[in-house]
């Protein structure tokens, strides 16, 4: 198929596909008055389409595009890591804190996780603690506008600078107005989409399979003996089990916490849909995962990490893969399902990280300044749109230094990033639900802790994991964890035994 065709098949593909988007968030528009409506809908939501909104959340660019990169350069290691350990601690942190964060935030009518931590713990100054902390997570916007122009870019046959100008500019846009009207239909679509093109890109590596299990091994371990070993000691990421097992486990049990995730569940209609939207979710989570299995595929298609004599960065390993395996047809489709993939969750970022700092950053620290009642509540929703323009032109420019100059992997300065928030965000949360007695002062202790130890192990390479040119997130992200749990325990019982 030469490449004419495929730019202009992806030309009336994306078009076709965002007229369908624009048609949900035209629709929803009409229904959004207020910020609160932004936020959670202007009603509840069936817990099928809140749970395939979930799963579609929680998956994005990475786990379709990045992330199996990870894989076709470290092999099993990655697989492991990133694809075994971290959705098994994800989903028993997802069942475990899941209800009874919902009755908590549902009974206070939290807009945020920051108004959550506020008002749980009766604080004006937590709540502004997390929506200064909210914006690490423009690190992940970054990654998936990253993810989407390395796939679009080379289907369509034009640079990546006037993609990567075009999809912030298409998807900032448009969720200037719908928010979570739109987002949960949205998110639903392209959740029954990626579950397609999941099982297209599992399959496509069948002759690779053919032989058995075995041979399939043995290809990997001719071309590099790490690639079919459970830890990879020449690799920056998965050198033991530290690494790939502890770390990963952690990282995976407190990744809930992230506010697009968590406060999913608040968009249920009843306490009584939590089971099936745990289901639902979790099950289209498990397939989304199984995806990083590509990533072997594309290792045995480019055995030297290049394609036509040009080297792969390992964040255009996977839609060189695309290109080169697929037909026009199939093609197309897993395009439209790699663009769903990282769709829904920007989605879901830009409404979550733009509400927390329109209403919980700027509108207190304005004070009186944006008026009172109704005319406040249009005010606020107003500058929510500014606030997403500003998030564009920085998530634009961040996004453009990554494609020039990544240090290995644009997923190591989203992980950097996000793991530091919700680091500093499990603790509360935790305490917040199980502990009645926490107070603010606990919080604060807990937060501050992980926030501190994450950075400091990060950049001042603290440990032999942290210290090379390449340093893992998800090294720092777990120690900061578990000195939060350490520090916020001993300040709880400190406390509780003071005040008795």
């Amino acid at each position: 198929m030469n490449s004419s065709e495929w730019s202009l098949a992806t030309a009336v593909l994306l078009a076709a596909y965002a007229a369908l988007i624009l048609f949900f968030v035209i629709r929803a528009a009409r229904r959004t008055k207020s910020l609160s409506d932004y936020a959670l809908g202007s009603k509840g939501f069936p817990a099928v389409a809140v749970g395939l909104s979930l799963a579609a959340g929680v998956t994005s660019a990475a786990t379709f595009v990045i992330n199996p990169g990870f894989v076709a350069l470290y092999g099993w290691s990655a697989f492991v890591a990133m694809s075994l350990v971290l959705p098994l601690g994800l989903i028993i942190s997802l069942v475990v804190l899941t209800r009874s964060f919902r009755r908590y935030g549902s009974s206070v009518k939290a807009l945020t996780l920051s108004q959550w931590m506020g008002q749980r713990y009766d604080s004006k100054a937590l709540a502004l603690w997390f929506a200064v902390l909210s914006v690490l997570l423009i690190t992940f916007i970054v990654l998936i506008c990253v993810g989407l122009t390395k796939v679009i870019a080379p289907a369509l046959g034009v640079g990546e600078l006037p993609v990567l100008l075009g999809v912030v500019g298409f998807v900032f846009g448009y969720m200037m107005f719908g928010g979570a009207n739109s987002m949960v239909y949205t998110n639903t679509i392209q959740a029954v989409l990626m579950l397609i093109v999941a099982v297209i890109m599992l399959a496509s590596g069948w002759d690779h399979l053919s032989g058995g299990m075995d041979a399939f091994w043995q290809k990997l371990a001719a071309l590099d003996p790490h690639l079919t070993a459970p830890v990879n000691p020449a690799s920056p990421l998965f050198r033991d089990w530290f690494e790939v097992g502890f770390c990963n486990f952690i990282i995976g049990v407190a990744i809930v916490c992230q506010p697009h995730i968590i406060t999913r569940s608040l968009l249920l209609r009843d306490e009584r849909d939590v089971t099936k939207y745990l289901l639902v979710g979790i099950g289209a989570e498990l397939v989304f995962f199984a995806v990083l299995f590509v990533g072997f595929y594309a290792r045995l298609q480019f055995p030297d990490l290049t394609a036509d004599g040009v080297p792969l960065k390992m964040d255009g390993i996977i839609p060189a893969y695309v290109v080169r395996v697929f037909p026009l047809g199939a093609g197309l489709l897993v395009i439209l399902g790699l663009l769903s993939a990282g769709l829904s969750t920007l989605e879901g970022l830009i409404q979550s990280v733009s509400t927390t700092i329109t209403s919980d950053l700027i509108a207190p620290l304005a004070g009186r300044a944006l008026g009172e009642g109704e005319e406040r509540a249009k005010r606020i929703a107003r500058l929510n749109k500014l606030v997403i323009v500003g998030l564009a032109v920085v998530s634009a420019l961040w996004s453009y230094q990554q494609l020039i100059h990544p240090n290995l992997s644009v997923g190591i300065l989203a992980q950097n990033g996000v793991y530091a928030f919700f680091s500093a965000a499990f603790v509360p949360v935790l305490f917040g639900i199980y502990l009645p007695k926490a107070t603010r002062q606990t919080a604060f202790v807990a937060s501050i802790t992980a926030f501190a130890v994450h950075f400091s192990v990060y950049y001042g390479g603290l440990t032999p994991y942290t210290s090379g040119a390449v340093r893992n997130p998800a090294v720092a992200g777990a120690l900061a964890i578990c000195a939060s749990l350490a520090l916020g325990l001993g300040a709880y019982f400190f406390l509780k035994n003071k005040q008795s």
